[in-house]
């Protein structure tokens, strides 16, 4: 195998989390988000248990409580989006899907 340029490049400088602020925003943390992750997980956690046993009525009733707890978790991300005053873009301009 043939190297490019002869000698090895050092390595790059480590990654702080000084790198990753952004400029002139102020993070945002909204609780619910996490917390809806979570239930989300834990619900799910507990419907493929069930499933696991055997209890598929109540598999079937946890997954159905799992889609509900997603989309609620969805739904609290883009309105505290939108509370905060973000801007939701789904494709910048000139670009396609």
């Amino acid at each position: 195998m043939e190297k490019g340029s002869g000698g090895s490049a050092p390595p790059p400088p480590p990654l702080h989390m000084e790198d990753f602020q952004l400029e002139g925003k102020k993070p945002v943390k909204n609780p619910f988000v996490p917390i809806g992750a979570l239930v989300t997980a834990g619900v799910l956690t507990a419907g493929l248990i069930s499933f696991r046993y055997g209890n598929s009525q109540l598999g079937q009733k946890l997954m159905r409580a799992r889609v509900v707890a997603q989309g609620a978790t969805v739904a609290l991300m883009i309105g505290s989006a939108y509370y905060y005053g973000d801007e939701i873009k789904l494709f910048k301009k000139g670009s396609s899907p």
